[in-house]
């Protein structure tokens, strides 16, 4: 058994409503949290922490980077690239065994100066075995990585931007990828892995009508089950 607790749900963004006022996290069976939006999830005791990049959304102590504050935490934080602020993370490129899960890295492509990193997670054997995606941001996952999200018990991915193609944007120098893709596209990727998709980390299209916002979400499964998450939710695989 996975029991998932989504801890926030909002963007970078400044719009806010209930249920969806808190940064992303994301906390599996009480002590392995995935993103760390908040200081305030600090306080739920997590055995580590897995980061998935570094923007403040989803790593609360880059938030106003110039202050060059030292950030200092108790569990181990593992992320895809060191930080100046943190200077004890971890960075993760391979499985990661920690209380009970079996956490893998699937690198991804978002951001123009950062590294960023999905997470398989997964717990149990056999046929009780359950295998959790949650990606943070993103645009795409190499096709390589594929063979390994075959059978997915869950994917929670993120919401910034509801119309197909979202905003991704090329460097003209580096010929990069970064930005969101639009929650169309990435129904359309996991359906390939998974019948159920759980979205988070909205923009300000979802603030606009939030029942309205989860309507359209749950249209877009075409046989895979789509819902909106919203904070301190709780589902259980």
């Amino acid at each position: 058994m996975m029991r998932v607790r989504i801890l926030g749900t909002r963007g970078e963004i400044e719009s806010t409503a209930p249920w969806h006022s808190r940064h992303s996290g994301v906390l599996v069976n009480g002590k392995v949290m995935f993103d760390l939006g908040e200081e305030e999830f600090l306080a739920l005791g997590p055995r580590a922490i897995f980061i998935t990049h570094l923007h403040p959304d989803h790593a609360y102590f880059v938030r106003g980077y110039g202050r060059r504050q030292i950030v200092m935490v108790g569990p181990p934080v593992y992320a895809p690239e060191p930080s100046e602020r943190m200077p004890d993370i971890i960075v993760v490129s391979a499985t990661v065994r920690v209380a009970g899960l079996t956490v893998t890295p699937i690198p991804t492509h978002h951001g123009k100066y950062i590294k960023s990193s999905a997470y398989l997670v997964e717990a149990g054997e056999g046929s009780t075995r359950k295998r959790l995606l949650y990606t943070g941001d993103v645009i795409w996952i190499n096709k390589e990585h594929w063979p390994v999200l075959e059978g997915l018990d869950l994917v929670i991915t993120e919401g910034s931007f509801i119309r197909k193609g979202g905003v991704v944007r090329r460097d003209a120098r580096t010929g990069i990828l970064y930005g969101h893709n639009g929650v169309p596209d990435l129904v359309a990727l996991f359906s390939k892995f998974t019948r159920r998709i759980v979205v988070m980390h909205f923009g300000e299209w979802f603030y606009e009508d939030v029942k309205a916002a989860r309507k359209q979400l749950a249209a877009l499964g075409n046989g895979v089950k789509v819902m909106a998450a919203r904070d301190r939710m709780e589902i259980t695989l």
